[in-house]
């Protein structure tokens, strides 16, 4: 009411306030400069002191930040994602003990701190107030960090104040701008470090922790969790606290554009575990969650497949031995034992035993799905035998529905966070500006069009597709019988087909080229390319991850009559 002076377009006096306080034109929505002004009444002149707080050991800056590291960033990140799958059901063990431990270890294997002197530029650093100044004039404790625990309020690291002074005295005198610390430091460093923390690597702690604590999250439903927003990831610096100021370089580190790979996290897990020299993992038994047996249990509850195939399943990993303690626990820096993909063994199971009953050729098992059918319809008796084509007809029609929701919701994800970011001092007046603009904008137009808001995202789940038997439209295949493609044979069931083929003959040496077998669509069978494509949904990852562990269990499964044909050959060349 008091603000009486007429708009620069439309010369009407008729204003509105913004959310941000700025006054617009409710005739032509014209946004001008001006904010209202508050009068503050909480401070009263005449009011005494009567104590005085004791002020931080860190400094000051003049924007109004504390100094800070990039450990500090990631440990920050760390407690986040550690809350986060404590909210899933995760023990708390997890968080305060293993992880806690794991974080220490590093810190100190990577001289970033419980170390007599800091490794690399740090060094550097402080031969600038050596003279002045003597850091580590106590050895027992940590010359650089004071770490806290990983369940404190904060969750940062107390810091030197003579180092952060030092150091701050170097970051200045360089060119590049950072809200910490050591952000220009950190990005200097030789490319050639392989276990420089990264955002990627974070996860990677996570799921060596989860591993360690024995927990029924594998890492493809981890990384799913992560995509789904249930574990803090992208966008997670905007959960630091508001002295941690946040820009230039720093975004480099902690802003992530992209969504983590399965492969690189896994690498990574077992790079880091090798690297703070940790014992072995406790054993995977058959009790275990991540044993293939409780794995194949759950995968093929989620593909729909009959219950049936678990004998099956327990009799392949049983003959190949991919189920004994030895080959499953993590051994760091073993170099002899093969590292392990819990969940895409099992899935690369459940394939084996699927081309053992139905060949997946593009023409057995199409045969076998004319004679169930054709058994169901003349026979009412007993459990529906399994129908290869049916099954396929459902599961795909559920598939690309999941399919299409999912390439939906990633083309509508937004990548820019709701925190505006700035690379350099001068551009920060101008971003936030801009950013308090397209707010203004972006809620103005959500008024004008009545746009409704985001749905909350969903629970969540470790089932991505669930199938109920009280369903009456027969979508449901758990309780479907194999009898129509079995034959008793010395007292135990096999299959009618004594055929199979064989994904190679020859495996490749996964050191040189990533691979064990080269997997291209066009080469294989549809059906088989199908199943592949189902688990690779499911665990989101791949195809070709899922085939190379495929034919690493069918040359296991094959030996003796791989060798032999190998032995064959080599006569007849000779």
């Amino acid at each position: 009411r008091d603000f009486n002076e007429r708009c620069a377009q439309c010369s009407d006096v008729n204003w509105g306030l913004t959310d941000g306080g700025r006054f617009y034109c409710r005739s032509c929505h014209n946004i001008t400069e001006r904010t209202r002004e508050v009068v503050n009444t909480d401070f009263i002149t005449n009011s005494r002191v009567q104590t005085i707080s004791k002020g931080s050991r860190k400094q000051e800056k003049n924007d109004g930040g504390c100094e800070w590291y990039i450990c500090e960033g990631f440990q920050l990140v760390l407690k986040k994602q550690a809350e986060a799958l404590e909210a899933l059901g995760v023990c708390p063990q997890m968080k305060d003990e293993v992880l806690c431990n794991f974080w220490r270890c590093y810190l100190q294997k990577s001289k970033q701190a419980y170390c007599k002197k800091p490794a690399g530029e740090t060094v550097k650093a402080l031969s600038v107030c050596e003279s002045s100044t003597d850091v580590d004039s106590d050895p027992e404790r940590p010359s650089l960090l004071h770490l806290l625990s990983l369940s404190e309020s904060e969750g940062d690291l107390q810091t030197d104040c003579s180092f952060a002074s030092s150091l701050s005295k170097v970051s200045e005198s360089t060119s590049v701008y950072s809200g910490s610390v050591d952000g220009s430091l950190y990005l200097m460093k030789n490319q050639k470090e392989k276990l420089r923390m990264t955002m990627p690597m974070t996860l990677s702690f996570c799921y060596m922790a989860l591993l360690w604590m024995r927990e029924p999250i594998t890492l493809s439903e981890l990384l799913r969790f992560v995509v789904e927003g249930h574990i803090p990831y992208l966008n997670v610096f905007q959960h630091f606290p508001e002295k941690m100021k946040l820009c230039g370089l720093d975004l480099k580190i902690f802003c992530v554009e992209s969504w983590p790979v399965y492969e690189d996290v896994f690498n990574k897990m077992h790079e880091l575990a090798a690297f703070l020299d940790l014992p072995r993992f406790p054993d995977v038994t058959d009790s275990c969650f991540l044993h293939p047996d409780m794995l194949c249990m759950k995968y093929l509850m989620e593909a729909n497949l009959p219950d049936e195939l678990h004998n099956w399943t327990c009799r392949v990993v049983k003959k190949i031995g991919i189920g004994e303690v030895d080959f499953l626990t993590v051994m760091p820096g073993n170099k002899s034992t093969r590292k392990v993909k819990y969940d895409v063994l099992a899935a690369a199971v459940i394939v084996v035993v699927l081309k053992l009953l139905f060949l997946l050729d593009d023409r057995y098992e199409w045969l076998l799905s004319e004679f169930a059918e054709e058994r169901n319809r003349n026979n009412t008796e007993g459990g529906p035998y399994f129908e290869f084509k049916k099954w396929y007809e459902v599961v795909k029609h559920a598939l690309d529905v999941e399919q299409k929701k999912l390439d939906e919701e990633r083309a509508k994800y937004l990548w820019r966070c709701e925190k505006p970011l700035f690379y350099s001092v001068k551009n920060k007046s101008k971003v936030l500006k801009r950013r308090q603009m397209v707010v203004n904008l972006q809620n103005q137009f959500g008024k004008l069009s009545g746009s409704v808001r985001r749905a909350e995202k969903p629970n969540p789940s470790s089932f991505q597709l669930s199938w109920s038997e009280e369903n009456t439209d027969g979508s449901c295949f758990h309780g479907h019988s194999l009898k129509g493609i079995l034959k008793e044979k010395c007292g135990l069931l096999t299959a009618m087909n004594p055929d199979y083929w064989l994904c190679t003959v020859k495996l490749c040496n996964e050191k040189l080229c990533g691979h064990l077998a080269h997997y291209k669509e066009v080469e294989f069978p549809q059906s088989y390319h199908f199943v592949l494509g189902l688990f690779s949904f499911l665990l989101r990852i791949q195809p070709s991850y899922i085939h190379d562990e495929v034919c690493m269990i069918e040359h296991k499964l094959f030996n003796k009559k791989l060798c032999k044909k190998l032995k064959y050959n080599t006569v007849l060349r000779k």
